[in-house]
């Protein structure tokens, strides 16, 4: 099933690349030992050899590089730090859930710029606010109120409450979702030392297994994953790690010396697990006794990805937090996060306490603005809903067709996490090659997160090549 040889880069038609390490399939490039800074003559690679038949449906072959993608990524690569390992690519434009490469071919976007894309791509009523807004005013500094971040505060404050969410009162805007959760931990803090018994200090954070709240030192301090953490250590102090959905670990770590707990109702980097009622309800009903904050990430969850504007909206109101952190699709891509607030928690918050220089500009404002009005629609969220049953009976249809390789479909609405009993790695590769792009997530499981505008012939179009995927993965295990 598999042979190695040597290539040169020219038998590709493409031209030569340099020290990038791409990871791709059916072609592994990988640098070269003594080779120039530039360019690599030649480079050993490892050929998949699939069988004829399943090379006829490989219509997007990482081994047919456009000679310009080459060339691009040669001199990116001299240029940029690389952190990501990425394949050979080059993507340009996309249109709904469609994007295309150098080379113009069409891919089907089950990634959607990690949940960030929910109207898809080049969508014309965002691409008409942002430009018409260019052309007025993009950044003023948080030193001027500007027209649209109070319209948005007042928005998002209005829906939470109306549509059966927590008692939203005050927003913060940030670039991202980091920031985002970045500011919550700082407002949980502040809280600690207001309300902390003389002489107690009450300084602690409770995270959970599996969690991914971001990148910067506190929000990484509340990820407990050594990949994550490891290289930048020590961390913030204070941080304490819990097993998710874990009730009777609850008293014992949630304590008097807790400012704040930080959960996602649903895990996406970790691998897409679900929090049960049950164990929000104990958190919620645990930081009342010990007068913690309860800040929920719904930045991969929320915003209409689990067919209700908030995950936390499928749950009573005995689980509700006193914090909400959002990002991804707020504005449909263009950066933009928030924190929302009860009113106990945004009247400890002073002039100077917190600030940034670019967020609540009034071109992401005013972008968002467009894009929440648009997601917090019956019609669109209805789609999520049928659409996302849709994938979810067919993937346990696959679970039951290959039950050695699938062990259970976890998620809700256009969430879902796959869960295969070996690393699925592999699978993004193949699908690529074949026109569908699919993202992992950690505890070997394939992460599905399209556009929140996915029609049921896509759906339909994503699934047969899923289907036709995991039967070659299936074959190359069995030899």
């Amino acid at each position: 099933m598999f042979r190695s040889s040597t290539f040169s880069i020219n038998s590709l038609s493409a031209a030569k690349i340099s020290g990038r390490f791409i990871n791709v399939s059916p072609i592994f490039f990988q640098r070269a030992t003594k080779q120039t800074p530039s360019f690599t003559k030649s480079i050993t690679t490892s050929v998949m050899t699939e069988q004829k038949t399943e090379q006829k449906t490989l219509t997007h072959a990482d081994e047919n590089i456009n000679p310009k993608t080459i060339e691009l990524l040669n001199k990116q690569d001299k240029y940029t730090i690389n952190t990501y390992n990425r394949p050979p690519i080059v993507l340009t434009k996309g249109k709904g859930c469609w994007v295309y490469d150098l080379a113009d071919r069409k891919f089907l976007d089950f990634s959607a710029g990690i949940a960030v894309n929910a109207l898809g791509h080049a969508d014309a009523e965002l691409a008409s606010v942002i430009a018409d807004q260019a052309t007025k005013l993009i950044h003023l500094s948080n030193l001027y109120h500007n027209e649209y971040a109070g319209e948005l505060a007042e928005l998002l404050v209005n829906i939470t409450k109306e549509g059966g969410g927590f008692e939203a009162a005050r927003v913060f805007f940030s670039n991202s979702g980091t920031e985002a959760n970045e500011g919550a931990l700082k407002f949980a803090r502040k809280w600690g030392k207001q309300v902390s018994k003389e002489g107690k200090e009450k300084y602690g954070v409770i995270s959970y297994n599996n969690a991914f709240h971001g990148r910067t030192m506190g929000a990484l301090s509340a990820t407990p994953s050594p990949k994550y953490q490891a290289p930048f250590s020590p961390l913030v102090p204070g941080f304490v790690h819990s097993i998710y959905n874990d009730i009777e670990k609850i008293p014992e770590v949630v304590n008097e010396n807790t400012c704040a707990v930080i959960v996602e109702p649903i895990q996406g980097e970790g691998g897409v697990w679900v929090a049960t009622v049950d164990f929000l309800k104990a958190l919620r009903k645990r930081c009342d006794e010990v007068n913690a904050l309860l800040i929920f990430d719904e930045i991969q969850c929320g915003l209409g990805r689990t067919g209700k504007l908030w995950a936390h909206q499928h749950l009573p109101k005995s689980c509700h937090p006193d914090i909400l952190t959002l990002a991804k699709p707020l504005a449909n891509g263009f950066p933009i996060g928030a924190i929302i607030t009860t009113e106990k928690v945004a009247n400890i918050i002073k002039i100077g306490d917190h600030g940034t220089t670019f967020g609540g500009n009034p071109l992401a404002c005013r972008a968002a603005l467009s894009v929440v009005r648009r997601i917090n629609t019956p019609e669109l969220l209805s789609n999520v809903n049928s659409v996302g049953d849709y994938l979810v009976n067919e993937f346990k249809r696959l679970a039951s067709k290959y039950p050695s390789l699938i062990t259970n479909i976890r998620g809700k609405g256009l969430i879902l996490g796959i869960q295969f009993t070996v690393d699925p790695t592999p699978l993004i590769g193949l699908a690529r090659e074949r026109g569908l792009l699919l993202i992992t997530a950690s505890n070997q499981t394939v992460r599905i997160i399209p556009p929140l505008i996915l029609k049921k012939e896509e759906a339909q179009h994503g699934v047969k090549i899923i289907e036709e995927i995991v039967d070659i993965f299936d074959k190359q295990r069995s030899n």
